[in-house]
């Protein structure tokens, strides 16, 4: 077959898949989300309000009814549907009706909880406008299903790219697209939030780079990568920001190395450091601009319980205590059960082994995980989401790793022989 049609069956097969779940996959994001994306739709406060919360108490129910159904001691009792529901009902308009009635209407965001609160979302306008059309043409349920499907095929198939640009055989660059269904990354880009298409727009960055590194397209290489940040301020600026101070940091540290080795640093990794850096500096002109919440209210934010409390007279201490017992805590856990660390040591020795330079990007990328969750040292968040993106080494380093045991490399067919010695420097 040809190597598309292994893209598209890949794909194929991990959507039909996510039919088993079409909902339950809801997190405490998604309502925010939602309200935001039916707003924009041109939906009335109070009735963005009711679709929202109509749709969470509707998961909610499904997934009680489903846990209850398998539980050891309650499994021949009623359908605690009806039951879920109502309760689920009372208690979000509990939250949300007081809100509205003191006039806390402002924004696209439906008042779930404290205004300042609410504007860190309304900072992140990217995910709701990519919602919008699947919310028209499906509803909410499937329309946010549909949303997610594609956002995590795009993953995949971004992966498959980058591999296939870096020179790997089609069965390893479908292998790169498998382990992103596979591992955390795929679960968690079908959770209707933004951690997936921040995943999708960080591969297409570091294709970018593959582009300019290996296939000599440079101008669509940068411009993919100034294309992808641009995006990522609107889906989460923080992101944004990290992945271009990651990739000029890893641009200057290329250049280095190889101007240490008496090489001279290259004009494309100098143009990718310099792409990335004006990125990052961009965010932060952008984000102060726009009156975009500040690392003090993200700060308050975590101490206070989503500001449930008052705020800290002095955070910064009481943060990097946190900082110190959240990883000495995370690394306890990876020592029980060490797959994670195992799957970022091995996708980093392929990455930086095979990948030439491009790997030290994809490295840079993945460490934006890292940073992600050390900005929010919370160990109570369910599934490693905000470290998620580390998990993109693995995705690409693997396959990298396992290419001398694959007989026959495959060249693209585009490289010709300039482009396959920048491809061996």
């Amino acid at each position: 077959m040809r190597p598309r049609t292994w893209v598209l069956l890949l794909a194929a097969v991990f959507a039909l898949l996510q039919l088993a779940n079409v909902t339950g996959r809801d997190t405490p994001d998604t309502k925010n989300y939602l309200s935001y994306a039916l707003s924009l739709g041109g939906g009335s406060k109070r009735g963005v309000a009711a679709a929202t919360i109509e749709y969470v108490c509707a998961s909610q129910a499904s997934t009680a009814r489903r846990n209850q159904s398998v539980h050891v001691v309650r499994f021949h009792r009623p359908d605690p549907t009806d039951r879920v529901t109502a309760e689920c009902r009372e208690r979000e308009w509990r939250h949300v009706e007081p809100r509205l009635a003191a006039g806390q209407t402002g924004g696209h965001t439906v008042p779930y909880m404290e205004e300042r609160f609410m504007r860190i979302f309304e900072a992140r306008p990217g995910y709701p406008v990519f919602l919008v059309p699947f919310l028209t043409a499906f509803g909410v349920t499937w329309g946010l299903w549909a949303a997610s499907v594609v956002i995590a095929c795009a993953g995949g198939v971004l992966a498959f790219l980058i591999l296939r640009t870096l020179s790997a055989p089609v069965p390893l660059a479908s292998a790169g697209q498998a382990l992103y269904y596979v591992l955390p990354c795929g679960t968690t880009a079908m959770r209707p939030m933004t951690e997936g298409l921040l995943m999708a727009l960080t591969l297409a960055a570091v294709w970018g780079c593959a582009l300019v590194l290996r296939a000599g397209r440079r101008r669509a290489g940068l411009a993919l990568v100034a294309g992808s940040l641009l995006a990522l301020f609107t889906v989460k600026h923080s992101q944004a920001l990290f992945l271009g101070v990651c990739l000029a940091a890893a641009g200057a540290l290329i250049a280095l190395r190889r101007h240490r080795r008496g090489r001279p640093p290259g004009r494309d990794v100098l143009a990718l450091a310099a792409v990335g850096l004006a990125g990052a500096l961009v965010t932060m002109a952008l984000a102060r601009l726009l009156h975009y919440p500040s690392v003090s209210d993200s700060l308050q934010d975590l101490l206070t319980g989503h500001f449930a409390r008052p705020d800290r007279e002095d955070p910064w201490p009481e943060f990097w205590r946190l900082q110190g017992n959240f990883w000495m805590e995370w690394l306890r856990r990876q020592a029980w059960e060490p797959l994670f660390v195992a799957a970022l040591g091995a996708g980093a020795w392929g990455a930086l082994r095979r990948g030439g330079a491009v790997g030290g990007f994809v490295v840079a990328a993945a460490f934006t995980g890292i940073l992600t969750q050390a900005g929010h040292p919370d160990i109570d968040i369910w599934g490693g989401r905000l470290i998620v993106l580390a998990w993109l080494l693995p995705v690409v380093g693997l396959p990298l790793l396992l290419g001398p045991l694959v007989r026959g490399r495959v060249a693209l067919p585009a490289q010709g022989h300039a482009e396959r010695a920048r491809a061996r420097s």
